[in-house]
């Protein structure tokens, strides 16, 4: 399947997060770590919230039962205080009679008196379990809050906003295990930035954050949504392109290319070099990133031979 690799009109906007170290990484420049699980799916949380919300859902219909019932019960009673005093409006003098309607009336008084203790009794048992269902839903909806930071956090460069290491070694290998199954191509390009060294030496740590933050924006800004822009460490990243032939990313590098970036002022050349590599049937994660880290390194020496030549020539 052909497909144009960069589109800017399915651009990724990189999240805005608190500055790290920039130092470059030490050692192979796609060592792994261990792998972390996927996001958090939430169903026993989302579960007991449901559950909580059925329990509200029945206070609630409770409180309707309630307050129609102390309304039916009302009027029968007052109905029937009314009916048992009609007859002391005819006069009846029979005092037995009498005894007999005051009885009944002080009964109902009654009656009445122990309804309406019982209706404020239960309406405030129910205003105590909403208020303790209400605060349960409050204290779940602080824990996803958190827990939803905190997959941010462990899946997210916190300089760039990018995809960090971790998120780029899960869909690598669901991208890889797509590509060998289906016979899709699959496509990685790997970046390090010539000399970042120097820039931190030169100009400062912030200035280095600034190359760092802008490189991420362009990349994230020139890959489809499809694709996966990464910060593995350092003045390391990497770009995974699915359904991606390797043809097509000399578009993708053109559109990179150049980078300006200005610190208080001062313009700063940056330059980078990348290597890129299709899946091949049967080779591991590991194996398809070491193929893409001797290509990137190859295209560094070529860089440093240009350079070296260049620099004779003067």
């Amino acid at each position: 399947m052909s497909q144009t690799v960069p589109d800017h009109t399915g651009s990724l906007l990189p999240v805005k997060a608190e500055p790290a170290p920039n130092a470059p990484s030490s050692g192979s420049l796609f060592g792994f770590s261990a792998p972390v699980s996927g996001e958090p799916s939430g169903a026993e949380a989302e579960t007991h919230a449901e559950e909580l919300h059925a329990k509200l859902r029945k206070l609630e219909k409770r409180d309707w039962w309630l307050w129609g019932a102390a309304v039916v019960v009302m009027m029968l009673l007052t109905v029937a205080v009314l009916s048992l005093s009609f007859p002391g409006l005819l006069r009846v003098e029979d005092p037995f009679f009498q005894a007999s309607l005051n009885r009944s009336v002080r009964g109902l008084i009654e009656l009445v008196l122990l309804f309406n203790a019982y209706t404020i009794y239960k309406q405030v048992e129910i205003k105590r379990l909403r208020k303790q269902f209400s605060q349960q839903l409050n204290a779940m909806g602080n824990l996803q809050v958190q827990a939803d930071e905190f997959y941010r956090l462990a899946t997210t460069d916190p300089l760039t906003g990018l995809a960090n290491r971790r998120t780029a070694q899960e869909r690598l290998a669901s991208e890889a295990a797509r590509s060998r199954r289906y016979g899709h191509p699959f496509t990685v390009v790997v970046f390090d930035l010539n000399h970042f060294k120097q820039i931190n030496d030169r100009y400062g740590h912030p200035a280095g954050d600034l190359v760092l933050r802008e490189f991420a924006d362009k990349l994230a800004r020139t890959v489809r949504l499809s694709d996966l822009a990464v910060r593995m460490g350092g003045d390391e990243f990497l770009a995974l392109l699915p359904e991606c032939t390797i043809d097509q990313v000399p578009i993708l590098l053109a559109r990179l290319r150049p980078i300006k970036v200005e610190f208080q002022g001062v313009p700063i050349p940056v330059t980078f070099s990348a290597g890129s590599v299709s899946y091949q049937q049967g080779e591991s994660p590991e194996e398809f990133l070491a193929r893409a880290d001797r290509t990137l390194y190859a295209d560094k020496r070529a860089g440093r031979v240009r350079e070296e030549t260049a620099a004779s020539r003067r």
